[in-house]
């Protein structure tokens, strides 16, 4: 098919590489002109495993373009995905729909023919239908366009894997109008559904509260077993060793049930902010409750690495701080609401003298905390540092040895805001080890 995808950041760009990778035609849209030219010439702007193959096949084979022009988009297709983003408003809760809705003003006035409007995009439930009214009332087509709505459950590190091979789809239709939307998904993703990935067609409210009811009970199980860490720091016990016995069982699963530094990243965060405020709206704030406790205990869980660090080094004021990991999880360069970069932050403000190395976020984060010391390498950031502090669990950290870092660190203290190392192995080579929530 031909396809437009309006919007190419992280969610954009990604799916219009994997469409492409599929067979269909594709055209990237984006007001960005850098962006566009970047993209153009095979460059991401972030890092993400894989896509970047993806872009340079789809450009090769020249199934895949960017364009700013709507005009051209409007031209190109009669399918439409808006992959626009819609962060938390500044001073606010809710989610900024504004350059949605900007996208949507742009595209709808040049829809002449009958069209499909694919929104993949997070947003407040309800924001479908207000949308589709608005984008008939504009389109010269009116009626014989149709939006609908898919989100996507994209992890970072994993995109082009949950592109291209999800473990679900939703597509959510307004019942009271005739649909096509179904029939055009079910052609766009043939492969997927040929290969048993479930389709699941709901109304459009339903759709939306698939994806930010999915991150809310991901949210809630973080947060849960960060709360039990701080009963296991307490207590006496070990939360690794809680989590594998919980895991266990069938109703719970393990995945998820990793204690320490806690959720970052441009999704979570935000997400169940916009969740709770959406529901005020409602007028059901009191469902959702229960998500600001659990956004505070994640909050908490970067004060507590920095009491953490201060309990084992007596002081910051003048201590060397190596910080291993600034992206909020491995496999991304994404520092949006790191964890690992505030508490980075937090413990330079106390006196200590920082130095951070991550494999792929260093140029994000010094446009975000330009005053920290970044390392060239691990080693480099561990020189002379009187605590190590693992906070993102990429892999080369987490295959560290003790050895590795013997001859470049002052004090042999680790910290691992992650829980991913063995402290027996550490421990046993004279190091001192915490953990949170392990004795």
């Amino acid at each position: 098919m031909r396809i437009t995808v309006i919007g190419t950041g992280y969610l954009g760009a990604t799916h219009a590489a994997c469409m492409a990778e599929l067979g269909h035609e594709v055209l990237g849209v984006d007001v960005d002109h850098d962006k566009v030219a970047r993209l153009a010439a095979g460059k991401l702007p972030f890092h993400e495993p894989g896509l970047p193959e993806l872009l340079e096949r789809g450009i090769a084979s020249g199934r895949l373009s960017f364009t700013s022009s709507y005009e051209e988009a409007a031209a190109f297709a009669d399918v439409h995905f808006l992959c626009i983003g819609t962060p938390q408003r500044r001073g606010e809760m809710g989610a900024d729909l504004s350059h949605l809705q900007s996208a949507v003003d742009a595209l709808a006035p040049l829809l002449t023919r009958p069209a499909t409007v694919i929104g993949k995009s997070t947003v407040p439930v309800g924001t479908a239908a207000q949308l589709g009214v608005h984008l008939r009332a504009l389109a010269p087509a009116g009626g014989e366009v149709e939006l609908c709505w898919s989100p996507e459950f994209l992890r970072e590190g994993h995109a082009v894997e949950d592109t291209l091979s999800p473990d679900r789809m939703v597509l959510g239709v307004d019942p009271a109008r005739p649909s096509r939307a179904e029939a055009v998904v079910r052609t766009i993703y043939a492969h997927a559904l040929e290969v048993g990935t479930p389709l699941i067609v709901s109304d459009l409210a339903t759709a939306e509260l698939v994806k930010t009811a999915a991150n809310a009970f991901l949210a809630t199980k973080i947060s849960f077993i960060n709360a039990m860490s701080e009963v296991c720091e307490a207590s006496g016990a070990d939360v690794t060793v809680l989590a594998d016995a919980l895991g266990h069982d069938k109703r719970i699963g393990r995945r998820f049930l990793n204690a320490g530094l806690g959720f970052g990243g441009g999704c979570l965060p935000k997400d169940i902010r916009a969740f709770m405020a959406r529901a005020g709206e409602l007028g059901a704030e009191e469902a959702l409750t229960f998500l600001r406790e659990i956004d505070a205990i994640n909050m908490r869980r970067r004060t507590r690495m920095v009491e953490l660090t201060r309990q084992v080094c007596g002081s910051l004021l003048g201590t060397r701080v190596a910080v291993l990991g600034a992206a909020f999880k491995p496999d991304s360069d994404d520092v949006r609401d790191s964890p690992a970069l505030n508490v980075a932050g937090q413990i330079q403000l106390q006196g200590a003298m920082v130095s951070v190395y991550d494999p792929q976020a260093m140029e994000n984060s010094r446009r975000l905390f330009p005053t920290l010391d970044y390392a060239a390498s691990a080693r480099e950031a561990c020189t002379g540092a009187d605590v190590v502090l693992v906070l993102t669990e990429w892999r080369e950290f987490v295959e560290l040895a003790p050895a590795d870092l013997d001859g470049v660190v002052r004090q042999r203290v680790i910290v691992d805001g992650r829980n991913c190392l063995d402290p027996t192995v550490w421990r046993d080579c004279g190091w001192t080890y915490r953990g949170m929530g392990r004795p």
